[in-house]
């Protein structure tokens, strides 16, 4: 009998998640987000998520980072905002000149061949397995974009791409090829920014996923998607930085997304959300989340300026498994909660929750993390970003402070059953 459920984007590894359990409220409170930058000129359609830098970036500190779906008001924008007229010469015009003829190459017997592994061989082989996605909801509308991990409809893209129907709506996921499908979302995790949504088809081609744990500063990026409604655009550049901590989504909500995400110049702007960013070999490395803008646009959403945020693909093939076998997904928690005026190096724990990992590894409240796996900490957003990289189950190594004297201490990650 055959699976119904073929491996995630050709991965040849199989899905096994565990049960999950309902979701709670945090045990790592998020810290507040500082106000937007002087150069925005109104807030963009969906709250504004906050890069959280290490001290010294100076003004690049304060830029505004936004989601970058296209939300439009009553309906979705054409390019009626972009068209550009031409001017009208209504004085004389001289006697006609003799016409112009330009040389043009004698290699003008056909398309010219595209070269394996070049940017467009890896944009026609991606292309097909890249989505626009329109939200409709009750009171808004917008597009974002997604792409194809099952054969059997199944498509990953952001939660804020498909929170706009969250109250009632419809979606319609429109395919390289023109043809439309009504979506459903499959399930939501607001943690990492993520959704999936299933289509009624089969057989439809997917993307190869890649490994982000390979990805070094320098290397080629490709992000795909549909900016400002503009579907099946492709941009290049280059990877920027890693492990850049980005908080997106409502900082007021109950669970803002976190993100450890890979930082790109590869343009991606409003209606990028949700799509792949690709390595030089065409695999997927990320999905495309934010970008940061130090002005908004006349309607109010943020501008490219070389700044885009991608979520890493090995932590959202996780999340996309989970949803996809259960409809939840499972966050891991170390069970403290975090002093939210402590402005030195590191984040200082506030309360420990009892039998929770970090009370059965002996923290203790006024400790302060400065280090997780050998990364330094420098807030409390990056301790969140950072424990957010892993997997419940998985150990990792605490390195703390505590009255001037250093110590480690290993605990193991649970989620959100243990810790409520």
């Amino acid at each position: 009998m055959s699976d119904p459920n073929p491996p995630f984007g050709g991965s040849p590894y199989p899905i096994t998640p565990p049960p999950v359990p309902p979701a709670s409220p945090y045990s790592v409170s998020p810290p507040p987000v500082p106000p937007l930058s002087p150069y925005t000129a109104q807030p963009p359609s969906t709250p504004p998520p906050v890069v959280h830098r290490k001290r010294g970036m100076g003004v690049l500190g304060t830029v505004l980072v936004a989601a970058v779906v296209a939300a439009v008001v009553g309906g979705f924008a054409g390019l009626a905002g972009y068209m550009v007229g031409r001017g009208v010469d209504d004085t004389p015009q001289a006697a006609a000149a003799a016409p112009v003829v330009l040389t043009q190459s004698s290699n003008t017997g056909g398309t010219s061949p595209v070269a394996a592994g070049s940017i467009a061989d890896i944009a026609a082989t991606t292309l097909p397995a890249v989505v626009s996605i329109l939200a409709e909801g009750t009171t808004q509308s917008g597009s974002g974009s997604g792409f194809v991990v099952r054969p059997n409809g199944y498509i990953l893209t952001n939660n804020h791409v498909v929170d706009l129907v969250a109250d009632g709506g419809t979606l319609t996921v429109v395919f390289s090829d023109g043809k439309r499908s009504k979506g459903k979302v499959v399930g939501t995790s607001a943690s990492y920014d993520l959704a999936v949504v299933k289509v009624d088809r089969t057989s439809l081609p997917t993307v190869v996923v890649g490994n982000s744990s390979n990805v070094h500063v320098g290397d080629t990026a490709i992000a795909i998607g549909a900016p400002l409604g503009l579907d099946g655009t492709v941009t290049s550049g280059i990877i920027s930085a890693l492990d850049r901590p980005v908080t997106a989504g409502d900082p007021t909500s109950e669970d803002p997304s976190f993100i450890n995400a890979i930082q790109t110049d590869a343009a991606i702007n409003p209606g990028n959300s949700g799509g792949p960013l690709l390595d030089g070999t065409g695999a997927v490395i990320g999905v495309n989340s934010a970008i940061a803008s130090m002005v908004a646009s006349p309607n109010g959403e943020a501008a490219n300026i070389g700044l885009g945020f991608a979520i890493p693909i090995n932590s959202a093939k996780r999340i996309a498994e989970e949803l996809i076998s259960t409809g939840e997904s499972r966050t891991p928690r170390i069970g403290v909660n975090l002093d939210q005026e402590y402005t030195d190096p590191g984040a200082k724990v506030k309360d420990v929750t009892a039998d929770s990992p970090a009370d059965k590894a002996g923290l203790k409240a006024g400790d302060i993390i400065v280090r997780v796996n050998g990364r330094s900490i420098d807030d409390s957003t990056e301790l969140v970003v950072e424990i957010r990289n892993h997997a419940p189950g998985d150990t990792v190594e605490i390195e703390f402070t505590r009255n001037g004297q250093d110590q480690t201490a290993s605990l193991v990650l649970t989620d959100d059953s243990v810790i409520n």
